[in-house]
Protein backbone atom coordinates (compact mmCIF):
# COMPACT_ATOMS: atom_id res chain seq x y z
CA UNK A 1 0.00 0.00 0.00
CA UNK A 2 1.81 3.66 -1.14
CA UNK A 3 1.56 5.83 1.67
CA UNK A 4 0.46 8.40 -0.28
CA UNK A 5 -2.48 6.48 -1.36
CA UNK A 6 -3.12 5.31 2.78
CA UNK A 7 -2.83 8.82 4.04
CA UNK A 8 -4.09 10.81 1.22
CA UNK A 9 -3.59 14.11 2.57
CA UNK A 10 0.05 14.36 4.10
CA UNK A 11 3.49 13.25 2.76
CA UNK A 12 5.59 13.35 5.37
CA UNK A 13 9.40 13.44 5.46
CA UNK A 14 11.93 11.55 7.18
CA UNK A 15 15.48 11.47 8.06
CA UNK A 16 16.65 8.17 9.21
CA UNK A 17 19.74 7.82 10.95
CA UNK A 18 22.41 5.42 10.11
CA UNK A 19 21.33 3.18 12.46
CA UNK A 20 17.99 2.47 10.46
CA UNK A 21 18.63 -0.75 7.96
CA UNK A 22 19.52 0.18 4.55
CA UNK A 23 16.30 -2.51 3.35
CA UNK A 24 14.16 -0.48 5.99
CA UNK A 25 14.87 2.81 4.11
CA UNK A 26 14.66 0.85 0.40
CA UNK A 27 10.87 -0.46 1.96
CA UNK A 28 9.93 3.26 3.14
CA UNK A 29 10.85 4.49 -0.18
CA UNK A 30 9.60 1.78 -2.29
CA UNK A 31 5.55 2.73 -0.09
CA UNK A 32 6.37 6.17 -0.99
CA UNK A 33 7.53 7.91 2.01
CA UNK A 34 10.37 10.32 1.53
CA UNK A 35 13.46 9.22 2.96
CA UNK A 36 16.79 10.43 3.21
CA UNK A 37 19.38 7.94 4.68
CA UNK A 38 22.57 9.63 6.39
CA UNK A 39 24.34 5.83 6.03
CA UNK A 40 24.00 6.82 2.19
CA UNK A 41 23.69 10.90 1.95
CA UNK A 42 25.90 12.20 4.69
CA UNK A 43 27.59 9.47 6.54
CA UNK A 44 29.76 10.72 9.90
CA UNK A 45 27.85 13.27 10.57
CA UNK A 46 28.12 14.95 14.19
CA UNK A 47 24.56 14.55 16.52
CA UNK A 48 24.41 18.06 16.09
CA UNK A 49 24.69 18.37 12.83
CA UNK A 50 22.17 15.86 12.45
CA UNK A 51 19.99 17.54 14.13
CA UNK A 52 20.19 20.49 11.98
CA UNK A 53 19.66 18.99 9.18
CA UNK A 54 16.28 17.48 10.34
CA UNK A 55 15.48 21.08 11.24
CA UNK A 56 16.28 22.81 7.57
CA UNK A 57 14.73 19.81 5.53
CA UNK A 58 12.00 19.87 8.13
CA UNK A 59 12.18 15.88 8.26
CA UNK A 60 11.08 13.26 11.59
CA UNK A 61 13.95 11.95 12.32
CA UNK A 62 14.29 7.92 12.40
CA UNK A 63 16.59 6.43 14.69
CA UNK A 64 17.11 3.03 16.94
CA UNK A 65 19.73 4.97 19.34
CA UNK A 66 18.40 5.99 22.58
CA UNK A 67 20.99 8.40 23.63
CA UNK A 68 20.98 10.06 20.25
CA UNK A 69 17.13 10.61 20.44
CA UNK A 70 17.23 12.25 23.59
CA UNK A 71 19.91 14.58 22.63
CA UNK A 72 17.47 15.31 19.66
CA UNK A 73 14.81 15.77 22.22
CA UNK A 74 16.68 17.57 24.07
CA UNK A 75 17.45 19.86 20.86
CA UNK A 76 15.27 22.83 19.79
CA UNK A 77 13.32 20.77 17.12
CA UNK A 78 10.63 22.88 16.26
CA UNK A 79 7.05 21.27 15.45
CA UNK A 80 7.58 21.03 11.58
CA UNK A 81 10.35 18.47 12.71
CA UNK A 82 9.79 15.17 15.04
CA UNK A 83 11.98 12.19 16.64
CA UNK A 84 10.81 8.68 16.20
CA UNK A 85 12.66 6.31 18.33
CA UNK A 86 12.58 2.31 17.62
CA UNK A 87 12.84 0.14 20.64
CA UNK A 88 11.71 -3.20 18.91
CA UNK A 89 13.68 -6.59 18.94
CA UNK A 90 16.27 -7.12 16.32
CA UNK A 91 14.96 -10.59 15.19
CA UNK A 92 16.00 -10.21 11.61
CA UNK A 93 16.65 -7.37 8.87
CA UNK A 94 13.28 -8.45 7.51
CA UNK A 95 11.12 -8.21 10.12
CA UNK A 96 12.70 -5.28 11.43
CA UNK A 97 11.75 -3.49 7.70
CA UNK A 98 8.01 -5.01 8.25
CA UNK A 99 7.60 -3.53 12.05
CA UNK A 100 9.06 0.23 11.12
CA UNK A 101 7.07 -0.04 7.99
CA UNK A 102 3.92 -1.09 9.16
CA UNK A 103 4.07 1.24 12.22
CA UNK A 104 5.22 4.56 10.13
CA UNK A 105 1.77 3.96 7.97
CA UNK A 106 -0.86 3.28 10.84
CA UNK A 107 -0.33 7.22 11.39
CA UNK A 108 0.27 10.34 9.64
CA UNK A 109 0.84 12.45 13.38
CA UNK A 110 4.51 12.20 13.19
CA UNK A 111 5.09 15.58 13.32
CA UNK A 112 6.20 17.83 16.33
CA UNK A 113 5.70 14.65 18.12
CA UNK A 114 8.88 12.55 19.94
CA UNK A 115 7.41 8.77 19.79
CA UNK A 116 8.33 5.51 20.75
CA UNK A 117 7.45 2.54 18.30
CA UNK A 118 7.96 -0.78 20.64
CA UNK A 119 7.34 -4.22 19.53
CA UNK A 120 3.50 -4.28 20.41
CA UNK A 121 2.87 -0.20 20.96
CA UNK A 122 3.47 3.09 20.18
CA UNK A 123 4.10 6.28 22.73
CA UNK A 124 3.69 9.41 21.75
CA UNK A 125 4.01 13.09 23.54
CA UNK A 126 4.85 16.66 21.34
CA UNK A 127 8.31 17.97 21.59
CA UNK A 128 8.76 20.43 24.09
CA UNK A 129 8.77 23.53 21.64
CA UNK A 130 5.13 22.72 20.66
CA UNK A 131 3.29 22.84 23.78
CA UNK A 132 3.86 20.20 26.66
CA UNK A 133 6.84 19.66 27.51
CA UNK A 134 6.27 15.63 28.64
CA UNK A 135 6.98 13.88 31.41
CA UNK A 136 11.18 13.76 32.92
CA UNK A 137 12.79 12.23 35.41
CA UNK A 138 16.27 13.04 36.84
CA UNK A 139 18.47 10.77 36.42
CA UNK A 140 21.95 12.25 38.09
CA UNK A 141 22.69 16.32 38.95
CA UNK A 142 21.90 18.25 35.68
CA UNK A 143 20.30 15.53 33.02
CA UNK A 144 17.07 14.39 32.62
CA UNK A 145 15.82 11.18 30.51
CA UNK A 146 12.82 11.35 28.86
CA UNK A 147 9.77 8.98 30.11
Amino acid sequence: MNQSAAKGIVKLRFLACETVPGETVKSLQAEGFDVVWLHADAPGKSDGAVVQLAVTQKRILLTFDPEFAEFAYRSPLPATSGVILFRIRLFSSQRVTELVTTALMQRSDWVGQFSVIEDDRIRMKPLPGKGKTGTRTKKKKGEESIE
